[in-house]
């Protein structure tokens, strides 16, 4: 299916020009949560960067290039993997990230024989919308803390004013260019903010500096780096959280299953999907990266540049590979200030929020109906604010208690309450 609203779609080719360009575009809007990760548990950005490349290639081999999807560094495996590194080091990780992995698989190969059309029930438009609302709008605290806080936990004006003029220009640039530079409105804003941040002083370059051209990521392989030894602390406390990250992946599927006019859950279908993102996490393991899941910021990049080839995603990949070997490269990348981030973060976390709100108004989803108002006002408010559960050492993030509680109020609230009958 061609859809003819879009600049590019799946499986369109773009010209060389454009194709670099947009691919470097996709790399810059996911580099810096991507080594952040590591940087917060002490791992190698450059091995994360690499894992990432690898893992979004595979993913789209395994989902038949079907799904424009980026494969970024976990936020959700942190907490574990810091304890962790303090104790065990990273053979535990390693061995907790593939037991990640393996979960996904084991419930894609179940998804496989019992297939997918439960999802249609269980996930209709009224808890669709709100779910990929949550998904931009709990994003939101992290933009404006990069647009606001400065390395000493500080407000800073500075910071403030780059977010918002990075945030303006890029409007400015997706609203009023034409032609190939109105495709990479993101990249440049990124430049004229990172322009601006060296202007009023927010920018250190000695790391820069001091980086070589050429810098081999420092590869770890488990059973083949470190005496072979099962560290089942560590598979158990990270394998659960697989279950988690699983709500985010669905999630992020039913927002591309909106922006790209598909059915992901159909073709290449949810075992696909499934198995591509825990491939990628175990490929991650074996070089010594973290656990990997597809990336929301891509997706708002894709939603406001209505260019959707999995060529470009594909690009991407490769230049993250490339930038892992390049150190000078890599390090100018991270000295991207955050308030820069910020700013580019304000539009792609409000264009997926967006895109949740544009899924109850395309489904007509009748706000009259009091099942529909609770069931929304759950998801959201307890979204939103990160509810989350903690039990003992496991947690589970407020957008993962939304989805399941707005499942449930789906199945067992009647049609219609008895003040509607």
């Amino acid at each position: 299916m061609q859809q003819r609203d879009v600049v590019l779609d799946i499986g369109d080719r773009p010209k060389f020009g454009q194709w670099v360009g947009l691919s470097i575009q996709h790399m810059f809007s996911m580099f810096g949560s991507t080594v952040l990760v590591p940087i917060l548990v002490g791992l190698n950005p450059g091995i994360a960067l690499f894992s990432s490349g690898v893992g979004t290639l595979l993913y789209i081999l395994i989902t038949k290039a079907k799904i424009p999807a980026y494969m970024g560094s976990s936020f959700s495996f942190i907490v574990p993997m810091v304890a962790l590194m303090k104790t065990a080091g990273y053979p535990a990780i390693a061995q907790g990230t593939i037991a990640v992995g393996a979960v996904y698989l084991i419930v894609a190969l179940i998804v496989s024989f019992f297939g997918s059309d439960w999802i249609d029930h269980v996930l209709p438009p009224i808890i669709v919308g709100p779910i990929v609302m949550v998904i931009g709008l709990s994003l939101a605290t992290t933009a404006a803390k990069d647009a606001t806080i400065n390395a000493a936990g500080k407000y800073d004006l500075k910071f403030f004013a780059v977010a918002i003029v990075t945030l303006l220009i890029t409007i400015f640039f997706n609203m009023y260019l034409r032609g190939f530079l109105g495709l990479i409105p993101i990249l440049l804003g990124i430049v004229v903010g990172y322009l601006l941040a060296v202007f009023v002083g927010i920018v250190d370059f000695k790391p820069v500096m001091n980086a070589a051209w050429f810098s081999l990521p420092s590869f770890q392989v488990p059973f083949l780096t470190y005496h072979p030894q099962l560290y089942w602390g560590a598979i158990l406390s990270m394998a659960p959280i697989a279950f988690v990250t699983m709500t985010e992946h669905l999630g992020h599927i039913m927002v591309l299953n909106q922006l790209t006019g598909r059915n992901f859950f159909k073709s290449p279908g949810l075992n696909h999907t499934l198995a591509g993102d825990g491939t990628a996490s175990v490929i991650a393991a074996f070089v010594g990266g973290p656990p990997v899941t597809s990336y929301g910021e891509n997706i708002g990049v894709l939603a406001i540049t209505r260019v959707h080839s999995v060529y470009v995603l594909g690009g991407a990949a490769f230049f993250a590979i490339i930038f892992s070997f390049v150190g000078k490269l890599s390090a100018l990348i991270e000295s991207i200030p955050s308030p820069v981030i910020g700013g580019i973060s304000f539009l792609l976390f409000g264009v997926i929020a967006s895109s949740g709100l544009r899924v109850l108004i395309d489904k007509r989803v009748d706000f009259n109906q009091k099942r529909n108002l609770m069931i929304s006002s759950t998801i959201l408010v307890i979204g939103i604010g990160n509810a989350y559960l903690q039990l003992g050492q496991y947690q589970f993030s407020g957008l993962a208690v939304a989805a399941v509680l707005g499942i449930i109020l789906n199945l067992i609230l009647p049609k219609q309450a008895a003040s509607e009958n």
